[in-house]
């Protein structure tokens, strides 16, 4: 039997979204258009705002737990609707009731971890600094400028650990003075209150906060995205604000005041990914590819669907947790504009990007792609600066 939520409740979650999307939402369906499912299946984030309008949203069903979060639809509504605050709103219901539809069923292990260890991947909290025990990294102290803030994915997962240390290794040619927090940091929270955990990311905010007051950090660096926009943008929710840098950005700092040198070249024709969380969340489009056209050797070239119209690698809204069937993946569709632009290596600057981009390349027509972070292609071509402190 279908569980539907009361009326009454769907109502207050979607005033507390932002708004009445009964009185704006005039269900032009302009969402659906530019909605990248719609690219490899049928999908309506219209259809979902009339059932929650009229109390109508069955909480087993698996089409609420469908949205990425890329940010595509909020620009293209002509009433100001803010899909992804109602989407997040509906799935807080689900998450009240414990019932997670289809592929979101993997949330109640994925939050288990996230409240027993502090990250997502089944990874003790004692090996979250084991990324770096090889290499000169320090603990932050209150002597240090800047936190490393490495994320949960670069401090665990294998593929992703190599670029928490090409960044580390930037840093310290460089001489920035930097830290980590090692055990004592926990996932930033993002992922998970996009997947309904208010309670989780309060949890989680406040502990980290608590951490970087502690330690007396003042400016954060971080490689995720989704890490950036959630410390820049809702830890300020608890009182806090902190000066919070995307690698990125923070790299082409440091190649501009001679920190760091670019002695090598790296002969590849490159494309740039925009990660949603970086571009349409922060507005981060163009610092990403002066760090790349720095680089002597390498072409960039475009893909289709680049800067605001990028196209999502369908890891935003916790679905980097979530079985997505083969023929309904965007990263699919990414590595064809990949190709397709005469290619040989995607760049980005976001771990979830690069988890699906490596998948995707398992299958044959992709043979040969590689997929880098930009800190990757840097690290291979810098040498310490001569301002390097």
């Amino acid at each position: 039997m279908e569980t539907v939520a009361p009326f009454k409740e769907i109502v207050d979650e979607v005033k507390r979204a932002g708004g009445d999307a009964y009185r704006l939402c005039y269900q032009c369906g302009l969402c659906d258009v530019v909605c990248p499912w719609n690219r490899v299946r049928d999908f309506s984030m219209r259809r979902l705002i009339r059932q929650a309008n009229f109390g109508l949203i069955e909480i087993e069903d698996d089409e609420m737990w469908r949205c990425t979060t890329c940010g595509t639809c909020p620009p293209a509504c002509p009433r100001g609707v803010d899909q992804i605050a109602l989407g997040v709103s509906l799935r807080r219901i689900a998450s009240e009731y414990d019932v997670f539809a289809g592929a979101a069923s993997s949330l109640t292990s994925v939050r288990a971890n996230i409240v027993q260890d502090g990250n997502p991947l089944q990874g003790e909290r004692s090996e979250r600094a084991d990324w770096a025990r090889e290499l000169s990294v320090e603990p932050f102290t209150e002597e240090t400028e800047i936190l490393f803030f490495t994320c949960c994915y670069l401090c665990y997962d294998p593929r992703l650990k190599k670029v928490a240390a090409a960044t580390a290794d930037l840093l310290d040619k460089a001489g920035v003075s930097y830290g980590i927090l090692g055990e004592a940091e926990s996932c930033c929270g993002e992922s998970v209150r996009k997947t309904g955990g208010e309670d989780i990311f309060k949890t989680l905010a406040r502990e980290n906060i608590k951490h970087f007051i502690d330690a007396g950090v003042k400016r954060i660096l971080v490689s995720s995205p989704h890490c950036y926009h959630t410390i820049k943008t809702e830890y300020p929710e608890f009182m806090v604000h902190f000066d919070v840098l995307h690698v990125a950005p923070f790299l082409l700092e440091l190649v501009q005041q001679g920190r760091l040198e670019i002695s090598g070249e790296y002969a590849q024709t490159v494309a740039y990914h925009d990660p949603c969380y970086l571009g349409r969340h922060n507005d981060i489009y163009e610092q990403p590819r002066q760090v790349l056209a720095q680089v002597p050797g390498l072409s960039l070239v475009e893909m289709t669907d680049t800067r605001e119209q990028s196209l999502c690698c369908g890891g935003g809204g916790g679905r980097i947790w979530m079985d997505t069937h083969k023929g309904e993946r965007f990263a699919d569709l990414r590595m064809e504009q990949v190709r397709a632009a005469g290619a040989q290596v995607l760049a980005t600057a976001c771990p979830y990007c690069i988890t699906n981009f490596e998948e995707a390349c398992l299958s044959p027509e992709n043979e040969g792609l590689v997929v880098k972070d930009i800190a990757e292609i840097l690290q291979e071509v810098s040498t310490e600066g001569q301002h390097a402190q």
